[in-house]
């Protein structure tokens, strides 16, 4: 616990990014509502852990990424501090701008598949979405466990898979049940506007951290 300490605020600003990117409808939340409706839940299950894997991979090859950057110029964290911003602050205006005219939660249509394909197609549309890819620099940018050792790098790419794997779970079983999705659709402005105000707020600690 001692070793996981002086990084914790950091793994928890960024479980807080992750939290709210997996719970926020994208390309793989429409694909689940799909498959999730038109097959069952296992089926979609099985994407979610595709979807999990996938966003594991990005999170590594992100850390391997700063790595390197940050070995070759020291100014290259602040760069990437204001990149990270400057995206939470985009996807500020996104939701607020659903706050305005909610978006139109249209599920994909599904494709039968064996589970094993269900997961490789999860997998596949996690990996080449630029969402996710967008988000894991966004997270990047705060450095949760630069220099960390292994254990503690370890521990926050399994605690980030967990949260991958249950919000998009949440996303697989919950709209599947035709009430709960009609009750999102209901109170999707009010929604919106907490996660608006959110990605705000981090934003601006993301923006000003390197000067405190």
């Amino acid at each position: 616990m001692t070793e996981l300490t002086p990084y914790l605020a950091g793994i928890l600003a960024a479980y807080s990014i992750l939290l709210l990117g997996s719970l926020s409808p994208g390309p793989s939340v429409a694909m689940l509502i799909g498959i999730a409706t038109g097959q069952g839940r296992i089926p979609a299950l099985a994407a979610t852990l595709g979807i999990a894997f996938g966003s594991m991979s990005i999170n590594i090859l992100s850390m391997l990424g700063m790595g390197i950057v940050l070995s070759e110029a020291a100014w290259a964290m602040s760069v990437l501090r204001i990149i990270g911003a400057a995206y939470l602050l985009y996807l500020a205006y996104g939701a607020f701008k659903k706050v305005i005219v909610p978006a139109n939660l249209q599920k994909v249509a599904p494709v039968v598949r064996t589970l094993p394909r269900h997961f490789i197609s999860g997998y596949l549309l996690q990996v080449t979405n630029p969402k996710a890819m967008s988000f894991w620099l966004a997270i990047s940018s705060i450095g949760a466990v630069d220099g960390a050792s292994a254990a503690v790098t370890l521990l926050f790419i399994i605690g980030a898979f967990a949260i991958s794997f249950v919000c998009h779970g949440v996303w697989a079983v919950a709209l599947s049940v035709n009430a709960i999705r009609l009750g999102y659709v209901a109170k999707q402005r009010w929604i919106e506007a907490a996660l608006g105000s959110f990605f705000t707020f981090a934003a601006y600690n993301l923006a000003v951290s390197g000067n405190r």
